[in-house]
């Protein structure tokens, strides 16, 4: 096949998803086509990126989703709560490398499902080509550590989000349900499934033309796109090169989109939004803050996740927890510490010691004026203000937040 073929074979890779997935976004059609065939090709690249289908609510398309893909990757191993031993196993056995799509993955990482690490490893073990998982076998003193490999494709569907060390190895599609003028033709695998795997042998035959030309490639990323987005993206795009026609303009404009969103959804992981909110919301300017006032902020935020953690408001234990991620600009743990006041000496925290954590983590804050910016708390307690409460607070413009040097720990 010739680099037109490569490019028209793609095309009816998408359109086979079109006429059965409603994906959110123009881009995720090109992401998803182009993961199809790179499971053909993995041998050519360091890294595979994981496939993400998730959504807030169920009956949004992600089950569907990993059905059509089924068809078109090599090997597929469809599971659902399969435990880290039997897939390491099914990577590592004789019958192929298996493309694994795991449903309901939820289930497995989700709110009520425990601590799952040994499946958490081998997922991210599995996204680099040297990645093994080790076992011991044998029976008693005879046991030996065998390193099993690891390396495969996964696609994956499920409800909320995922572990942070999983999210950043995938292409993330965000489903949602379908409107009522989004139709799609109903899937009924004994008819097309066959369809189906007629392109999946000729993605693999096709791959087979272009797998010479893409060991050591490397594709040109997209301004901005560097680090983890551009291992996750690197065989993608290589694909797409591979393939000519418009997939390679294509491909790059879905890649910064994607990358783009994915960022975006980086700022409201927990940590991330409990430390833009007190800049942005509960600080604003403020050089110091006790905990009881931060609370009461954070918890009176209807539409943030504070005032419902785990069935019940925030408590200065889990501010404490979430905030001890993260470090001052002298390398320690931001903890809270006294704070002198005329009412006497509460515990809170003081921007100083946010300050590093707000530059590095936080998007830009807003801009405003040092007049303006008044904490939150100005809309609590019948519209008390905080510093009339708490005399000896001072206020700056979060933008003039810097990362602090070793603070004085005096109160």
């Amino acid at each position: 096949m010739n680099e037109t073929d490569g490019a028209a074979l793609l095309d009816e890779v998408e359109q086979f998803h079109r006429r059965f997935n409603a994906f959110p976004t123009q881009a995720a059609y090109v992401a998803v086509a182009l993961w199809d065939a790179h499971a053909h090709l993995l041998d050519c690249f360091d890294s595979t990126p994981r496939l993400a289908f998730l959504s807030p609510e169920p009956g949004s398309g992600k089950s569907r989703a990993l059905e059509i893909v089924e068809t078109l990757v090599p090997h597929p191993m469809v599971a659902v709560n399969a435990s880290a031993a039997a897939l390491f196993r099914a990577v590592s056995g004789t019958d192929g490398r298996p493309t694994i799509l795991f449903d309901e993955i939820d289930t497995v990482f989700g709110p009520k499902a425990g601590e799952n690490e040994e499946l958490r490893g081998f997922l991210n073990a599995g996204h680099r080509r040297s990645g093994v998982t080790y076992r011991c076998v044998g029976d008693g003193s005879t046991q030996n550590v065998v390193a099993f490999p690891s390396y495969c494709a996964v696609a994956m569907a499920g409800l909320g989000s995922l572990p942070d060390t999983i999210l950043t190895r995938s292409v993330i599609i965000r489903m949602r349900r379908r409107a009522p003028n989004e139709r799609v033709e109903p899937f009924r695998q004994r008819l097309h499934e066959g369809e189906g795997n007629t392109l999946r042998d000729r993605l693999a035959a096709w791959a087979n033309t272009v797998r010479t030309g893409l060991e050591g490639a490397w594709p040109t990323m997209p301004e901005g796109v560097t680090d983890r987005p551009a291992d996750v993206w690197e065989p993608l795009l290589a694909v797409a090169d591979a393939a000519g026609g418009a997939w390679p303009a294509r491909a790059r404009a879905a890649c910064v989109e994607l990358v783009t969103a994915a960022k975006e959804d980086d700022r409201t992981s927990l940590g991330i939004r409990l430390l833009t909110d007190l800049r942005d919301h509960v600080f604003c300017g403020a050089d110091r803050m006790p905990t009881a006032v931060i609370l009461e902020c954070l918890n009176a935020m209807d539409e943030a996740p504070w005032p419902d953690m785990g069935g019940k408001p925030m408590t200065p234990r889990a501010l404490s927890r979430l905030l001890g991620e993260y470090v001052t600009g002298d390398n320690k743990a931001i903890k809270p510490r006294p704070i002198r006041t005329a009412a006497g000496v509460p515990r809170g925290y003081y921007a100083e010691d946010l300050a590093d954590a707000w530059t590095r983590y936080c998007p830009p804050p807003p801009e405003k004026s040092a007049t303006s910016a008044t904490p939150a708390t100005d809309q609590l307690s019948g519209g008390a203000d905080v510093a009339d409460e708490l005399p000896g607070i001072r206020y700056i413009h979060p933008s003039s937040a810097t990362p602090a040097g070793p603070a004085s720990r005096t109160a």
